[in-house]
């Protein structure tokens, strides 16, 4: 029984500057906030006791919980976006892989052959992708019946009366999606829900959801997230890759299916994919990542007040981490353990507006704290550097005299660094050092955007006066500085 994402003891130091951990439950939504368990599982064992608390105000996909929950560590968890929310629940009472597989198997009986019919062409076969070029279709793939290799047919008028069978069809389960002036992410106010499906596909997610509503709250829930992480997949978002690798010298002309990337890009080449076989394929893959896990149900308490009378659970708030933060007691939090916005590097809330959509949850975009491109949002570098000395000022607080806060950062911008000034004056907290941390997946738009960030710096701070017990182990991680990070002024 695998207690643990990440076992501290059958790994090297080297492992949490290198972290290879998005296997499994870890790979299993495309959610971008997630922290390697390499290094969290490090200051969890060496920074904490059992029943100590161990705090992430910026909760993100929410692994943490269960790295402190399987030591028997208590835990809070805060995160404005719902999603956040959502996605650690699920972590903490995980589905026995039996009853996921029991509860695809019935939704295949009763959905899959509607959805299918919608994808049926001329010759009785059914499409597993249409190729698109903006408008107009350009090409319909099937499954062979015997092989891998695809079989492409040239589109027929039957699949383009297909098509506009849909062309009026009204979504019924997913609320207005609410999108901001972001060229960073390629959205516009006046977009909607419509720009990022086809119509059919729309149909046939409602089809889903019709069914996925009528399971017990913990299955439903790992439904939900089935489908949230296959919904990029069904999305007019997908892209098709040319001219990927060479034969014997030569250009590939093939064509490939991509994925949908961080951000609403509608490629002028995309695939409409079958929603089924989306859905199916991502189901398949949480089936997998639960046969390897534990079933165990941790303990969740509504409010922090109840999780400090108990010694073991945790508490995860939906809110915003400052006030949250307030109502915490001071000197009870012994590890403070996070990865705060990084500027205006990605705006996860926004880009997560999809998923909370499909979800069905409220968000308060007024209270995030970020830089967005977004005008409207009025959400400048100014508040944000505000907001993070607040941050900085209530993890004094409440951290014990031994405590310790760790914090995952990176900024191109000496500017977006400036919340660490609040360290020079008004907080009773040092910087001890700190060591540059890959990360363990590959981005699409790290890997090609110009000035693209392969790295975050991991910060440790104590208290004045206090030193770190296990320095030794510290100098051996590989990188470790007792000096901040270049871009940064601050002595």
């Amino acid at each position: 029984m695998q207690l643990t994402l990440f076992d501290i003891n059958t790994k090297t130091i080297n492992n949490i500057t290198n972290p290879n951990s998005y296997k499994g439950i870890y790979s299993f939504h495309k959610y971008w906030g997630k922290k390697p368990t390499e290094s969290i599982a490090f200051f969890i064992e060496n920074c904490t006791k059992e029943s100590d608390i161990v705090l992430d105000p910026f909760l993100g996909s929410g692994f943490i919980s269960r790295e402190c929950l399987s030591r028997k560590r208590r835990f809070i968890g805060i995160d404005l976006n719902p999603f956040a929310i959502e996605h650690t629940n699920f972590l903490l009472e995980l589905p026995k892989a039996s009853i996921f597989q029991s509860a695809v198997k019935e939704i295949e009986k009763k959905v899959k052959q509607k959805i299918n019919e919608t994808y049926l062409i001329g010759n009785q076969k059914i499409a597993s992708h249409y190729l698109w070029n903006n408008d107009s279709l350009l090409k319909v793939w099937i499954r062979p019946e015997v092989g891998r290799n695809r079989i492409e047919l040239e589109p027929t008028s039957f699949d383009l009366e297909k098509i506009k069978c849909f062309s009026n069809y009204t979504v019924r389960n997913i609320r207005n999606i609410n999108f901001f002036t972001n060229s960073k992410i390629n959205s516009k106010p006046e977009m909607s829900i419509y720009d990022l499906f086809t119509y059919r596909a729309l149909h046939n997610i409602d089809l889903l959801l019709d069914e996925i509503q009528l399971f017990p709250d913990l299955i439903k829930r790992a439904l939900l997230l089935t489908l949230t992480s296959s919904s990029g997949q069904m999305s007019s978002m997908v892209f098709a890759i040319t001219n990927r690798g060479k034969t014997k010298n030569k250009i590939s002309n093939k064509v490939e299916v991509g994925s949908w990337v961080i951000g609403y890009w509608r490629p002028q080449l995309h695939f409409e994919i079958n929603v089924w076989n989306c859905f199916e394929s991502r189901a398949n893959k949480l089936y997998k990542a639960l046969l390897n896990i534990d079933e165990h149900k941790y303990q969740k308490y509504e409010s922090i007040e109840l999780l400090l009378e108990k010694k073991q659970g945790t508490s995860i708030i939906n809110g915003d981490c400052i006030d949250t933060m307030k109502q915490i007691p001071e000197k009870s939090i012994k590890l403070i353990c996070t990865d705060p916005p990084h500027s205006d590097r990605i705006p996860y809330l926004e880009l997560s507006e999809m998923w909370n959509a499909i979800l069905n949850k409220t968000v308060f975009f007024e209270k995030e704290i970020v830089v967005s491109n977004a005008k409207e949002r009025n959400k400048k570098k100014t508040e944000f550097i505000e907001k993070m000395k607040l941050f900085i000022s209530e993890s004094s607080r409440i951290l014990t005299d031994d405590g310790t806060l760790l914090i995952y950062f990176n900024a191109r911008d000496q500017q977006s660094w400036k919340f660490l000034e609040i360290l020079k004056i008004g907080v009773n907290l040092q910087f001890i050092g700190a060591f540059p941390m890959e990360y363990s997946t590959n981005s699409v738009v790290q890997d090609n955007r110009k000035g693209g960030m392969t790295t975050d710096y991991a910060l440790v701070l104590k208290k004045i006066g206090y030193n770190i017990n296990f320095q030794h182990k510290l100098d051996s991680i590989p990188g470790w500085s007792v000096s901040m990070p270049q871009i940064v002024s601050v002595a």
